[in-house]
């Protein structure tokens, strides 16, 4: 009976204590929903005001934001509008400034009346163009003894321009030798000051050498100073690969036979590009020729032109024309030589203005 009675009271223990623990569990169930639930609900309400925020744009928000960027891009299209338009007007004014000395010229080299070498109006009533100022450049003047003697300068001096020109180039290119660079930067700076400042130096050797008034010193002085200008050419044969050159030394060949035979042919725009430079020089100078040449026999074009409307007190209105007349010859030889050989220039610049 006492066993019974001590298990009834364990049991009412036991179920009392369940019970309590039940109610506390109970409670805390209930605090901790209470809290979840206030914490579901603040979230609940940012994440409203968030959605509320990022609303997404209505249709009329698009319509202005596309106009905004219509906006802009027509802004920007219209200020491209304008500065093309503006370059358009700056390249058209100086095209007419380039345009008007030749146009000129070649106006004044037609015009056969009125005859003098100054007028008033550019159209005056009386005006005739025709071929007559031609007819008396080549009857009237040494004009064509003036342009044998030019050819003949500027044939020999651009060749050897030329010659020596890539000869050095392609020494300083491809050699390798004590004081290279230095020689380099020496003839660098000293090409860098005009010819014409040797001009009285150079007369007075030629004097001493009994050399003035020929044909033979112009093509010294010409000639003389080529190997100053072999940047470009340098520059040209550094981007000529070497692996052609070594082949052919492999196979018993020369430096010289190595030159002519592979990196000449290899060269042709340097080669137009030097010949062309060395051509133009001695066929527009003047102020050499004049230093030089005293004797009428050896003018050339630019000192026969001149003396010509220099000669004579009356020789500028009188002549002006026919001198006019001369100029567009000359013009047009060195024209014509020019747009036959361009595509080779262009190439020889650029290509030489590669790396140096």
């Amino acid at each position: 009976m006492k066993n019974t009675a001590y298990m009834a009271k364990n049991t009412a223990g036991n179920t009392s204590t369940n019970v309590a623990t039940g109610n506390g569990a109970g409670r805390t169930a209930r605090e901790t929903g209470l809290n979840t639930g206030a914490v579901n609900a603040g979230d609940g309400a940012s994440t409203a005001a968030a959605t509320a925020t990022a609303a997404p744009v209505t249709p009329s928000g698009y319509r202005t934001n596309a106009a905004v960027k219509r906006g802009k891009t027509g802004g920007a299209k219209r200020n491209d509008r304008i500065g093309l338009a503006a370059t358009y007007i700056a390249l058209t004014l100086l095209s007419v400034l380039w345009l008007l000395p030749i146009v000129y010229l070649l106006y004044t080299a037609f015009r056969v009346q009125p005859d003098t070498g100054i007028i008033n109006k550019l159209f005056p009533e009386n005006l005739r163009l025709g071929w007559g100022n031609f007819r008396r450049l080549f009857e009237e003047t040494a004009f064509l003894l003036w342009l044998r003697n030019t050819l003949i300068v500027a044939t020999c001096s651009c060749l050897l321009t030329t010659l020596f020109i890539l000869m050095v180039s392609y020494a300083l290119s491809r050699l390798r030798f004590r004081l290279r660079k230095t020689i380099m930067n020496v003839l660098l700076v000293l090409g860098m000051f005009p010819g014409f400042m040797s001009m009285i130096a150079i007369y007075f050797i030629l004097k001493a050498m009994g050399l003035t008034n020929s044909l033979f010193a112009l093509i010294l002085v010409y000639s003389g100073s080529a190997g100053l200008s072999y940047y470009i050419c340098k520059g040209f044969f550094d981007t000529i690969p070497r692996a052609m050159e070594e082949a052919a030394f492999l196979d018993g060949a020369g430096q010289i036979a190595i030159f002519f035979k592979i990196t000449l042919p290899l060269a042709k725009p340097i080669i137009v590009y030097t010949v062309l430079t060395s051509f133009i020089a001695p066929w527009c100078d003047f102020i050499f020729v004049n230093t030089i040449i005293n004797d009428s026999r050896r003018y050339t074009l630019s000192l026969g032109l001149f003396k010509l409307i220099n000669e004579e007190k009356s020789g500028f209105n009188n002549n002006f024309t026919v001198f006019c007349a001369g100029a567009s010859v000359v013009g047009a030889i060195i024209v014509t030589l020019f747009m036959s050989m361009q595509r080779y220039y262009v190439e020889g610049v650029t290509g030489g203005a590669v790396k140096g």
